[in-house]
């Protein structure tokens, strides 16, 4: 393995690598051991690890992992969300380059050189890898299935693991630093989707974003419905204060699973004085039925049949939980005009497991 130089360490290295986390016992010693583990670029790096006020043993195992490796660094995130975290992380970076990282997911050993290759080869302002799914257990297998099915996330080439090239938003980031001072940090009212609308006011700037297949990453996705369900149902919530602040859509698909669940309730509604209303229903009802399980068998054939049993209940979640996030931002962020519901605010991964002390 490549090793940093002295003369590396002693004048700043060229990246630094952030990691906004909160309540991370289970995942965060093993994720930041092989982010330390990373082939450096020329130039070497650094890991910032902003904590978000940890209260579960986490922040004890990265101070124990910074004393021993000088590379690591851990400062408080008082702010205790993402935003707030990849803000003061590159705001006390030294590097000439950011690489956000993150504790969920798993990362090729060339992670950090080949962002740095494609920022440079491309000239982009933003770059990353496709957002690849990798779950265990039934469960989460037929989560990460759908993740990179077009038919729960729409056409987003963010999910796509073959395509390179501009983006509209990307998993991650790579960036060089004055790209902050150009358009300012993440904004630290969002609990979510503070990564699409960076991008967004990004490209809005004349800004280009670009996605490498070579830039590989795995990311582990919830393991329950439950978990799932609260996840993107704060997707949907906080998507409608992002375009409530631009006045437009990233992409039109932020807008279907609304607008559709919409139609699923007033349909009905509308039948009583048009009976054409209740025919239409209907055959949203069949057309959505048939769809998901032409998904599911697709995606069942790719990635195994065992999943096609869950795979229509894990299409439905997605699609329902943004949904319902979405038409509640709406009624709290435009009609209402109120601060966001605490439901909208919290984690939404189960806890860390408290694990008993084994036995003398």
């Amino acid at each position: 393995m490549e090793l940093q130089t002295e003369e590396n360490c002693r004048h700043g290295p060229l990246v630094s690598i952030v990691i906004p986390c909160r309540n991370e016992r289970d995942f965060i010693e093993s994720s930041v051991k092989s982010i330390l583990a990373q082939r450096p670029p020329d130039g070497g790096f650094e890991v910032i690890v902003a904590d978000g006020m940890s209260d579960d043993g986490t922040r004890e195992i990265m101070e124990t992992l910074a004393a021993e490796d000088r590379r690591l660094r851990v400062i408080d995130n008082p702010g205790r969300i993402v935003s707030t975290g990849l803000n003061a992380g590159i705001k006390a970076a030294k590097g000439k380059i950011i690489v956000r990282m993150d504790a969920h997911s798993g990362y090729a050993s060339d992670y950090v050189r080949q962002c740095v290759a494609v920022l440079e080869e491309t000239k982009a302002d933003n770059v990353g890898g496709p957002w690849i799914a990798k779950g265990s257990g039934l469960v989460s297998e037929a989560i990460a299935a759908a993740f990179q099915s077009p038919f729960a996330v729409g056409n987003g080439k963010s999910h796509d693991p073959g395509h390179e090239g501009v983006v509209d938003t990307v998993y991650l980031g790579c960036w060089r630093r004055e790209v902050f001072d150009r358009i300012g940090f993440f904004d630290e009212e969002l609990v979510r989707n503070q990564d699409d609308e960076f991008n967004l006011r990004l490209v809005r700037s004349g800004g280009r974003i670009w996605q490498s297949p070579g830039i590989k990453s795995w990311y582990r996705p919830r393991d329950s419905f439950g978990s799932l369900f609260r996840q993107y149902m704060q997707y949907g919530y906080w998507k409608v204060r992002v375009i409530q602040k631009h006045r437009i859509p990233a992409s039109v698909r932020h807008l279907v699973p609304g607008f559709c669940l919409l139609l699923f309730f007033t349909l009905p509604a509308l039948s009583f004085w048009l009976p054409a209303a209740g025919w239409a229903w209907v055959s949203m009802v069949i057309l959505y039925g048939v769809a998901t399980l032409i998904a599911s068998l697709k995606d069942a054939a790719t990635h195994g049949l065992t999943l096609f049993p869950v795979l229509p209940f894990v299409f439905a979640c997605f699609h329902l939980s943004y949904g319902i996030g979405f038409l509640r931002g709406l009624l709290d962020f435009v009609i209402l005009k109120r601060a966001p519901r605490e439901t909208f605010t919290g984690l939404t991964r189960p806890p860390s497991r408290i694990r008993k002390p084994a036995p003398e």
